[in-house]
């Protein structure tokens, strides 16, 4: 019979729970207002940096923060810029130690993200401009780049 609460017995399914999730960090910039609430003649270059990090609280828990930098225009044009670090706790019990790193990297961000993404748009209309509706993010592609730009030193060595 297999253990049915996920207390490690060997035919226990695997589990991911979200325990919590947070607001860290946040911080909205209209620096120009008003002039920059003017009707502008043509869209902002709008630039987004996206990072995902984890730290591992307790044998089974572990916190994922998805930090979010943007910004919409550049030096005297600059309409706005924000800054939200966005996290959450989650347990994962009964998953192979192979598969424990990609989970929190790229399904635990991709949780947190739709939230993370309301958050972002509530702050740029509040600070008078349209929502900003970001993009969805491939978070496995994400994470194929930082393994890879982990391997490459290693690689050079």
């Amino acid at each position: 019979m297999s253990d049915q609460n996920g207390n490690g017995g060997n035919g226990a399914l695997p589990q991911m729970n979200v325990l919590a999730q947070y607001v860290k960090d946040l911080s909205f910039e209209n620096p120009n207002a008003p002039r920059s609430l003017a009707p502008q003649q043509e869209s902002p270059n709008i630039s987004i940096q996206v990072n995902v990090n984890a730290n591992q609280i307790e044998p089974n828990d572990f916190e994922v923060s998805l930090s979010i930098e943007g910004s919409a225009g550049e030096g005297p044009g600059l309409l706005f810029q924000f800054e939200l670090n966005y996290a959450g706790l989650f347990r994962l019990v009964n998953i192979p130690q192979a598969d424990l790193h990609p989970i929190v990297m790229i399904e635990c961000p991709r949780l947190l993200f739709p939230f993370a993404r309301q958050i972002i748009s509530d702050a740029v209309r509040n600070g008078g401009f349209p929502p900003l509706l970001l993009e969805p993010i491939d978070f496995v592609a994400l994470y194929r780049q930082r393994v890879e730009a982990q391997a490459a030193p290693a690689n050079m060595a």
